[in-house]
């Protein structure tokens, strides 16, 4: 029996701020490995026996960002369907999109293994294994999850107690005393999140248990806009009727009241990589316990853990301390308060601060951009535009731009002109001016933008044409 892989991609990742923010979330950032989780959650579900097309749920501005992961996964490359989101629903409505489309595409007895794009698992073959017997117990009709085998009480996990395969019940996370309890008695698990089901038992059960949930996503997909991009089959699912959807996790709406759910214990080197804490216990540690990433310098330091990535960063006589220093943010917690900061990216989102939703580092299909300076009026970018790769056609109500090619040919459009510039010559457009900018060439392209006006934020922007599908 065929498996189709459903990988869902959502959420900030608040808790793993400032590397993880809106616009480039906790499954993209970049391990000590220079793998990504969404890489690796791709390069699993390729790699098992029966796939021949995997899905991903997510959201609508991460299309490519995704694109890009998986290419670089150095996995299998299978047939690759994406359902975009306007915006998260919770777990429930993504499965129920995924589910509906995959019982339209393969009818209602094929088998989705749901998986979360921001786990780490690090026996694939404990894990390849799981899943062979979890399709078994799909087969049969059954709802199945997977409880990863607990290596030691936390308190950060849901349980789920199971027996001889039987789901007996879900546990919220526990205190400390009663997780101890739980582990001791081998009846619980971690809850991972992680199903595999028919796609017909599935529609059945939330047919019953959350049919308003399977009817907003039913009519949101029925009219989503569909395209292909490049090798990609595309559905942009309808703001309006996902709106309308109840946002639910799929454990309160259908496997905490269903009564067909089994259990597969998986002991696997899991981890959902939720807090600072965890990132650091992926970096060894040196004679005094402190871990680090990039240039550092510890003076008199124990039980520290460093991320640096473009300076020195130095430390004297502290403990037990996380320092996450990035170009336009830096975080300095106790390690005892990892789960907190949490609360500070909320803050910062409330305050509508930037920091929340971008790096100074942008990525974009056709490239990145890079903020390099902004003050009253100004603000200077370095931009660069893959081989081959065109921005849209676009123009800005507020503000001039003025672009110096810095390396490779530059083909723009400015207004009515359409003109090819080499290293060291520039053009300016005017506010209002249409114009685009394309690589003609095989080398990147790397140009200096200058922006002037009296609003100079990233939403000032028309788009007349885009090979990217953007609206």
């Amino acid at each position: 029996m065929t498996v189709t892989p459903v990988i869902i991609s959502g959420g900030a990742g608040s808790r793993l701020w400032p590397l993880s923010r809106d616009a480039r979330p906790k499954p993209f950032i970049e391990l000590p490995d220079g793998t990504s989780l969404i890489s690796r959650t791709y390069g699993r579900a390729a790699r098992l026996g029966e796939v021949e097309r995997i899905v991903t749920v997510t959201n609508r501005d991460l299309l490519f960002l995704t694109a890009d992961a998986y290419a670089a996964s150095g996995a299998p490359q299978r047939r690759n369907s994406y359902l975009l989101e306007p915006f998260g629903r919770d777990t429930a409505a993504a499965v129920a999109l995924a589910t509906v489309h995959v019982a339209e595409v393969d009818g209602p007895d094929a088998i989705l293994l749901v998986l979360p794009a921001d786990h780490l698992i690090v026996d694939e073959n404990a894990f390849a294994e799981a899943v062979e017997k979890a399709v078994e117990m799909a087969q049969a009709g059954r709802i199945v999850t997977f409880g990863i085998v607990p290596e030691r009480p936390e308190t950060g996990y849901g349980y789920i107690e199971a027996k001889n395969g039987d789901v007996l019940r879900f546990v919220e996370k526990p205190d400390a005393k009663k997780a101890a309890e739980y582990v001791a008695s081998r009846r619980f698990y971690w809850n991972s999140g992680m199903f595999c089901f028919p796609a017909g038992t599935m529609l059945q059960a939330m047919e019953t248990l959350c049919p308003e949930v399977l009817a907003g996503a039913r009519a949101a997909y029925q009219e989503a806009r569909k395209f292909n991009a490049d090798d990609r089959e595309v559905f942009e699912i309808d703001r309006e009727r996902f709106a309308a959807t109840p946002a639910i996790s799929l454990d309160y709406a259908v496997m905490e009241k269903a009564d067909n759910v089994g259990c597969i214990a998986l002991d696997c080197g899991w981890s959902d990589i939720g807090s600072w804490a965890a990132v650091a216990e992926l970096t060894p540690a040196d004679e005094n316990g402190n871990r680090s990433r990039g240039e550092t310098v510890l003076e008199g330091t124990q039980g520290c853990f460093v991320h640096s990535e473009d300076r020195l960063v130095g430390l004297v006589g502290v403990s037990d301390l996380l320092v996450v220093d990035t170009p336009d943010a830096l975080l300095v917690a106790h390690k005892e308060k990892a789960q907190e900061v949490k609360r500070l990216f909320n803050r910062l989102k409330e305050q509508g601060h930037e920091a929340a939703k971008l790096h100074r580092t942008a990525h974009r299909p056709w490239g990145t951009y890079t903020v390099l300076e902004e003050g009253d009026r100004f603000k200077i970018k370095r931009i660069e535009v893959k081989p081959g790769a065109r921005l849209s056609l676009q123009a800005h109500h507020h503000r001039s731009e003025h672009w110096v090619v810095v390396s490779g040919t530059a083909k723009i459009v400015n207004g009515d002109q359409e003109i090819l510039l080499a290293t060291n010559q520039s053009t300016y457009i005017p506010c209002g001016f249409k114009h685009r900018l394309e690589n003609p060439g095989i080398l990147p392209l790397v140009l200096i933008e200058v922006q002037s006006g009296d609003y100079l934020g990233e939403d000032d922007i028309v788009r007349f044409d885009d090979v990217y599908g953007r609206s």
